[in-house]
């Protein structure tokens, strides 16, 4: 069997960043277009898709090039000062190769700071500022709409492939962790109603996407703002809270048509009540939480501000895993945090040992300007950091190793996400989500495969991130 090249999970990965935008088609003849540049995370690439929705409705087209638009949309990220070194650069490339450029996003929360390098900008606005992005577009590039032509599918723009969909179900933040400016940029916790969400995961699931994503920035507190309001919905009432936002996602569609996966969920002690429904065969919800849970150590924890007690995960992950055997749990931790120890390292590694996640991130820890994680004292020096994240990406490695070691000869459910010109197929399976974790690979027998399909595999070979299989039956 030839090994296809390349993980999606290899260790340089930057574990936070959405997939690549896949622009649609080509605008009509006359059509005012606009590029579109999405950085940073899936949320912000949500955003991006909501302000190409209500764009598109007002008769723009969308340019998959510079050249080719009346003016160009950065979204940033400024999570990391190199995210935000990243975001002055496509700044950067939109005004060479176009000159009309308008900002919006996490970085445009500091417009001080953009225009103090990029002063040729048309507007700067924040993060889901969506009605000031369409003031700044129609200054710049007036609507030309027609009305027979401009039809919007009901699902809207999507910049992700067509079977697989990011669902945001709240904006914000409550939590003051000691690294993070994100609460400062996007705000407290907003939880959208239920019924809201649920409305717009039905039309998704009737355009034809067959993976739901679900994301916010604190999944499991969604609804804690809305006091867990009861909404109508169908012939009865639902709360807006994960448990039922959960329930109801996964009764869409029968469980062997949709998969429904929960990203950024907080351990809360409420969280074990979601894992009776990953363990039901008649529901959609997938068993896959992605956890942040950034350190093991309870010292670190405390400087970081973090809002879980360290001492129970490991409990809690015991737990989850009586109930629902076949659950994936995905992480992201950060080394080098200020203060952090070599003792303290060691007892992260050690926990990994107990953990036994499935996939994990890691962040060599950085200042971030207005976090007050830069004013702590005792800083790591870089080439402690590196040398900390490589033995924490080798540990991960080896246990992800062993994982997938184990699943060959298993017969799994994938979901085609490409196929080459060669035939060979790129798939996913429960355990993995796009862009941030592993790939199962067909390179035979593939006629006939769709993209989006699921269809069942047999594993024959595994790698250190990614699996090899054949279809099965």
């Amino acid at each position: 069997m030839t090994q296809t090249p390349g993980s999606a999970n290899p260790p340089s990965l930057r574990p936070d960043l959405a997939p690549k935008p896949r622009l649609g088609e080509a605008p009509r003849e006359g059509q005012p277009t606009l590029g579109m540049v999405s950085l940073g995370c899936p949320k912000a690439l949500v955003d991006s898709e909501r302000i190409l929705t209500r764009l598109r409705a007002e008769g723009y087209g969308v340019s998959p090039d510079y050249s080719g638009a009346d003016a160009v949309i950065v979204n940033t990220c400024g999570f990391l000062d190199s995210a935000k070194a990243e975001s002055l650069e496509a700044i950067g490339e939109a005004l060479k190769e176009n000159g009309k450029v308008i900002v919006t996003g996490c970085l445009g929360a500091e417009p001080d700071y953009i225009r103090a390098h990029h002063p040729r900008i048309l507007a700067v606005t924040g993060p889901h500022q969506y009605e000031q992005v369409l003031d700044a577009v129609h200054a710049a590039v007036p609507p030309s709409p027609n009305p027979y032509v401009d039809l919007l599918p009901a699902a809207g723009v999507k910049l992700t492939p067509r079977h697989f969909s990011y669902l945001k179900i709240s904006e914000g933040c409550n939590h003051k962790c000691k690294f993070c400016i994100i609460p400062d940029m996007r705000g407290k916790l907003a939880s959208r109603p239920a019924h809201a969400v649920l409305r717009e995961a039905e039309k998704l699931v009737d355009a034809g996407v067959r993976e739901l994503l679900v994301i916010s920035q604190d999944t499991s507190a969604y609804g804690l703002d809305r006091k867990y309001d009861v909404n109508p919905w169908k012939d009865g009432e639902l709360r807006s809270h994960i448990q039922d936002l959960s329930r109801e996602l996964g009764k869409l569609a029968p469980a062997d048509e949709l998969w429904v996966r929960l990203h950024y969920v907080y351990p809360y002690p409420h969280v074990r009540e979601l894992i009776p429904l990953m363990a039901d065969p008649d529901n959609a919800l997938l068993p896959y939480l992605d956890i942040p849970f950034q350190h093991a150590h309870p010292d670190v924890l405390r400087r970081m501000a973090r809002p879980a007690a360290a001492a129970k995960t490991l409990d809690e992950i015991k737990a989850w895993r009586a109930t629902c055997p076949d659950i994936t749990l995905r992480s992201t931790f950060i080394v080098g945090y200020p203060g952090e120890t070599e003792a303290e390292f060691q007892h992260l590694l050690d926990w990994m040992d107990e953990a036994q996640l499935d996939r994990v991130g890691c962040f060599k820890y950085e200042n971030v300007d207005g976090a007050r994680s830069n004013d702590l004292p005792d800083h790591v020096a870089e080439e402690v950091k590196q040398e900390r994240w490589d033995r924490f990406m080798e540990k991960a490695q080896a246990i992800s190793e062993a994982k997938l070691a184990a699943k060959v000869g298993q017969t799994l459910q994938v979901i085609v996400d490409d196929i080459d010109e060669d035939g060979i197929a790129t798939c996913r399976t429960k355990a993995d989500a796009p862009e941030i974790d592993g790939n199962l690979f067909i390179d035979e027998g593939t006629e006939g495969l769709q993209v989006g399909e699921l269809v069942t595999v047999e594993v024959d070979e595994a790698g250190e991130y990614d699996l090899w299989g054949v279809r099965a039956g």
